[in-house]
Formats: C-alpha cells, sequence, structure tokens
C-alpha cells in the first residue's frame, strides 16, 4: 500500500552533517565490470539504492548459474535456459543488462515495469545486432521487453550510435567492448548528451587496466582482460545536489557532505559550479566538502543541462521557488526518463504559480504569477528525483505532501530519513 509522506520545517536553517550512499552511476557500472572480470574486480561501498540492489541481485544470481553449470557440467538448476528477468523500473539495469546478457550463454527475456515498457531502447537493440547480437522484441517494437540469445558471433568491431539521445545506450557498449573478440569502434554522431557519464565510464574501466582511445567523435576499445582490482565508489553527487538546493532555498545553512571529493569522476558534481550562482560555497576538507551560505544576488540567466541532465529538476525547482526566470537549454532527455520529466514539472510548478515556457530546445520560467501557497500536494510520476527536487519547497512552503513515499528508494532509500536528522518534520499518510 502506498503511502504519502507530509514535510514541515518551522526553522528556515539547515545545518548539520549527511552521509550519503554510494552513487548509484559509479556502483552500477563497477557492478557489471565486476560480472564481467569473471572475479577479478571488486566493488567496495556499493549503494542501497534500489536500481542498485535490483542489478546486483541479477548480477550475483548470474555468476552463481555460471558456476553450478561449471560443478556440474551440465544446465544450471538455479536458472532455466530460458528465463524471465524483471528489473522493475531500473531504467540503467536495463540498458546495460541489454548488453551484458548478449554475452552469456543463456537465452532470457528482458522486462521490467509497465513505465520501462514505454521507455525506448531501439538505439542500443540497433547497435548489439550490428554487432551480431541475437536481440528480438517480445512485444512492440524499439522497446522491452526483450528476447535476448547470447553467445553470439561477432561480425564488425565499427558501429554508429546517435550521441543526442542517452548516454546509457554508449556506456552500455563500451561496458561490454573488452570482452568483444573483435573489440570495438563506437562512432557517435552528432553531438554527445551527457559527456561525463562516457568518461566516468571509461575512466572505471581504466581502473581495471581496459585501455581505450578517444579521437574526435571515435572511441575505440581493443580485445583485452581485465585486470585484479578494487573499485571504490564515491558518495552519490547527485543526492548531494539535493542537500546544495536544502542550502540555497534556507535562511542559513552550514552542511557536510563526507566522502565527497573535488576532482570526481561523477559529472553531477558540476553541482558546485551551479549553486554558487546562488551563494552556496563548497569547501573540501576533512574528508568531505562544506556548505556555507552566502547572501548574493542571483545573476546567471541561462542554465544549459546538456551534461548533467539528472540535475535539471533540482534547478528549474530553486529557480521557481526564488523566482529567479532563468532559461534552461539541453533537457532533451528528460522527455524519456523515469516520467516525461518536462511535462511533470510543468505540472507541479504550476501549482505555485510558475510556467516552465518550452520554445523547442529553450527553456524559460516564468514566475511572474508565483505566490507560496500555504499547503502544496506534489504528484511524483513513479520518478525518485520528483520528491526530492521539490522537497526543499518545504523551507518555504509550511506543508508538502508528497505521493507514494518510496518514490524516493529508487536511488536514495534514507532520504526522508536524512532529512529529519537536520530538522525536518516528517510525517507518513497512508
Amino acid at each position: 500500500m502506498e503511502q504519502n509522506i507530509i514535510l514541515s520545517k518551522k526553522s528556515k536553517t539547515a545545518n548539520g552533517a549527511v552521509q550519503l550512499t554510494g552513487s548509484k552511476s559509479e556502483c552500477n557500472r563497477a557492478l557489471v565490470i565486476e560480472a564481467l572480470s569473471n572475479g577479478k574486480v571488486k566493488v567496495e561501498n556499493i549503494s542501497d539504492a534500489a536500481d542498485t540492489v535490483t542489478l546486483a541481485g541479477i548480477l550475483k544470481s548470474k555468476v552463481k548459474s555460471q558456476k553450478s553449470k561449471i560443478l556440474t557440467g551440465g544446465e544450471s538448476e538455479i536458472e532455466n535456459p530460458k528465463s524471465e528477468i524483471n528489473i522493475g523500473p531500473a531504467g540503467t539495469a536495463m540498458r546495460f543488462l541489454t548488453a551484458y546478457f548478449t554475452l552469456q550463454d543463456d537465452e532470457v527475456i528482458l522486462t521490467g515495469s509497465e513505465r520501462m515498457k514505454q521507455r525506448p531502447i531501439g538505439v542500443l537493440v540497433d547497435a548489439l545486432r550490428q554487432l551480431g547480437a541475437h536481440i528480438e522484441y517480445e512485444e512492440k517494437d524499439g522497446f522491452p521487453p526483450l528476447k535476448i540469445k547470447g553467445s553470439f558471433e561477432q561480425l564488425t568491431s565499427k558501429i554508429s550510435i546517435k550521441g543526442n539521445i542517452s548516454s546509457q545506450y554508449i556506456t552500455a557498449l563500451l561496458l561490454i567492448a573488452a570482452r568483444l573478440p573483435l573489440g570495438l569502434e563506437l562512432h557517435i554522431e552528432g553531438d554527445l548528451t551527457s559527456r561525463p557519464y562516457v568518461q566516468m565510464t571509461l575512466a572505471m574501466l581504466e581502473q581495471a587496466k581496459i585501455q581505450h582511445t578517444w579521437e574526435g567523435n571515435v572511441i575505440t576499445i581493443s580485445h583485452q582482460e581485465f585486470a585484479t582490482t578494487i573499485l571504490p565508489v564515491e558518495p552519490d553527487w547527485s543526492a548531494a545536489s539535493y542537500w546544495y538546493s536544502i542550502a540555497a532555498l534556507a535562511d542559513e545553512s552550514e552542511l557536510f557532505l563526507p566522502g565527497l571529493t573535488q576532482y570526481s569522476l561523477q559529472g553531477d558534481s558540476v553541482i558546485t559550479e551551479i549553486m554558487a550562482n546562488f551563494g552556496i560555497t563548497s569547501q573540501f576538507k576533512d574528508g568531505g566538502v562544506y556548505l556555507q551560505k552566502e547572501v548574493k544576488p542571483i545573476v546567471r540567466k541561462i542554465f544549459d543541462m546538456k551534461e548533467c541532465p539528472d540535475l535539471a529538476q533540482t534547478v528549474i525547482v530553486v529557480c521557481a521557488a526564488l523566482g529567479h526566470e532563468a532559461t534552461f537549454t539541453g533537457l532533451e532527455t528528460l522527455k524519456i526518463k523515469e516520467t516525461d520529466r518536462v511535462k511533470a514539472l510543468q505540472n507541479e510548478l504550476a501549482k505555485m504559480g510558475v510556467k516552465l515556457i518550452e520554445k523547442g530546445q529553450v527553456y524559460k520560467l516564468d514566475c511572474s504569477e508565483k505566490f507560496i501557497p500555504e499547503r502544496i500536494f506534489i504528484n511524483t510520476y513513479e520518478d525518485h528525483r520528483m520528491a526530492m527536487a521539490f522537497a526543499p519547497l518545504a523551507l518555504l512552503i509550511p506543508e508538502v505532501e508528497f505521493e507514494d513515499a518510496k518514490v524516493v528508494e529508487k536511488s536514495y532509500p534514507a532520504f526522508w530519513r536524512d532529512l529529519e536528522k537536520i530538522g525536518f518534520e516528517v510525517e507518513l499518510k497512508a
């Protein structure tokens, strides 16, 4: 049974320390690398995000299945030769596992939630088919569920993929590249969306001694072996963004986030630069980052979110709450996330009189009719980031109610508890 949650905060200050979970983005990549390395790579500080727990469970059961086959010399008793794997709403798991299972021995049906069946995957499937993979659509062409028959004979090493749709398609291909007999020469067509996520993938592969070249729009990874190594996972900068948002909306704020580093693999660490526009300073010391609020006029008017789309909701809500009529670009991929995030933002911001106006690929906030209600109800659209991006509004609005408290478990299960630790009042409602 779903429970709503009501958030409020009497004091308009935010002070304290918050220990964030491991990065979902880093951890999901590390887990696939670990699985592909045949035990040579180990992951430290595994995230407790629901998506990561799902992915880890699937990969772990797969490894057990392989070991069982080796021990018995035949078919596994743990897993049927053709099995259905349901990843629920875990989008990253869907993309990464689609590529991963093309290299495994078994035939699987990879499916997910109803929303997952509406999220396109045709670009990745087409690329894998070019390589020689055997993938069929079980229902609608271009969308999950997928029937994947593994252990294909590679037809080519050179493939092309559009760069402006989802960096996760590119990452899925790069993760399996070193295991391909002919390696991979990946040509990226057009502009690359979310470049930092691709850079993160390549950096983590390098930690496992998988070498690459990246010249122009071509990334090349030869067939090579993983080295024995440990991949440590940094705390999640995407999760940190909500604390930056809280600091920005508070009258006074001093927060400490342990474990975060100034030179991070995560592209969302750019939140330090973005939030500097709102008077939030970031000091890296004592093994983490200190956030401090300084009152200053907001000057920046244009925010390009192309390389950090997961920060878009956070930054847009902060601007709306402060009445800052900013312009946003690079939001194209938001429409194919857990929900259509552009439409969801438009719907929820309207509840406080703010419009997010779309003109082509440019979005502008109109705060001319903005008001602060006594109470607001936020629909979450089964999207964890909708809940967490709007949560800081409790510093301005006396009572904020959210649909489905458990929605945050996808990436940040301790979110509501952490809010309580720094003075927010949290009430579950049936």
